[in-house]
């Protein structure tokens, strides 16, 4: 999968748009436990967030991989 658009939530997920036209939302709430997320709690860094086509990254360097992303996406129905 490649993500062509991202966009952070308030409520800790991602909208994401793929490359094949499918859109879903992404919770990651669940890594927010691990450490390598933890900076993410502060809503600013959580919002900072860039695309890099198969993969997504923040400021802190924390990142997810189009596949787990697209292993975890729940897709929005039309």
């Amino acid at each position: 999968m490649r993500i062509t658009e991202v966009k952070p939530n308030k409520n800790y997920t991602l909208q994401i748009v793929s490359e094949d036209g499918d859109m879903g939302i992404f919770d990651v709430r669940p890594y927010l436990e691990f450490e390598a997320f933890s900076d993410l709690k502060d809503q600013k860094a959580f919002q900072r967030i860039m695309n890099g086509g198969y993969f997504v990254e923040w400021d802190c360097g924390a990142d997810l991989s189009a596949d787990t992303i697209e292993a975890h996406l729940k897709i929005k129905q039309c």
